[in-house]
């Protein structure tokens, strides 16, 4: 797992009680391949490394996560850093996988450009995403509804694709939900949005950043804001609150791991569990 967040941002992540990133997605995926092995890495510092005597290649796969970088700000260091490991990540061939920060990281790693999406922020939940043509037919999305919601917090969108990629879902907030993307040896499917999260996470990420949220329009005032997230932590502890997922308009492809989470399975089933290392 590559950790999005350069130090400073993961310090303060941790100061504000919320989860890592790359613990959310390491869950995730023991929770689906309870016997896997699961490195988290943080490319965008400059004295990461991997494990002693591993190679890059030597992975089953990658998974990017999500990160409050801009790939637009290509000065960064810590975002040039990521950048170069997705690249070398095609190079090597390991499939890839990532949510947010991921899908701009691999579109940029291989030649399409990003954006500013002028619609601005799609924050809380991506609405009505819906699979192309392409998306109906592709594995990624093998038992997923045509159309459903997920959690979403970004300002910037794909705006050009790369050479050899596939548009597979998009909504009326972001033309690409979802990419596959071929380079060099290696396929990453990348999605816009959040499998990982959950609404508890989601209330803790909207707590954190309650002033910008609250300038940008989001909720009136702090007492909305923390209505509205006293409702996700009632999800949380339970699912099955039907008048509180009622109020919030969301469904079982928010509230059900098993249907927010098949993208990454199937992912796992498609392109890494056919290629294991034994």
């Amino acid at each position: 797992v590559g950790e999005g967040f350069a130090r400073e941002s993961r310090d303060t992540l941790v100061e504000s009680g919320m989860a890592l990133a790359s613990d959310l997605y390491k869950a995730m995926l023991l929770s689906i391949v309870p016997n896997a092995i699961v490195d988290i890495v943080t490319p965008a510092d400059v004295d990461t490394s991997l494990p002693e005597g591993v190679a890059l290649s030597s992975y089953d796969g990658v998974a990017i996560t999500g990160s409050n970088l801009s790939v637009l700000d290509d000065s960064n260091p810590s975002v040039r850093r990521q950048v170069d490991f997705q690249k070398e990540v095609f190079d090597q061939g390991v499939p890839s996988f990532g949510s947010c920060w991921a899908l701009q990281v691999g579109t940029v790693a291989s030649g399409g450009e990003v954006r500013i999406n002028p619609k601005g922020r799609e924050m809380g939940f991506a609405r009505k995403i819906k699979l192309t043509d392409s998306g109906l037919n592709h594995p990624l999305y093998k038992g997923k509804p045509p159309v459903f919601d997920g959690f979403a917090s970004h300002e910037d969108e794909v705006i050009s694709t790369p050479p050899k990629s596939e548009i597979l879902s998009g909504n009326h907030v972001s033309r690409v939900q979802a990419m596959e993307i071929t380079c060099g040896k290696g396929t990453m499917w990348a999605l816009q949005y959040h499998p990982e999260y959950d609404t508890g996470e989601l209330a803790s990420l909207i707590r954190c950043r309650e002033e910008r949220l609250i300038r940008m329009g989001f909720f009136g005032d702090s007492e909305s804001l923390h209505e509205y997230t006293r409702k996700l932590d009632i999800l949380r502890e339970d699912p099955q609150r039907k008048d509180t997922a009622w109020e919030l308009g969301i469904d079982t492809d928010i509230l059900d791991k098993n249907v927010r989470q098949l993208e990454v399975r199937n992912w796992i089933e498609s392109l890494v569990l056919p290629n294991v290392s034994h």
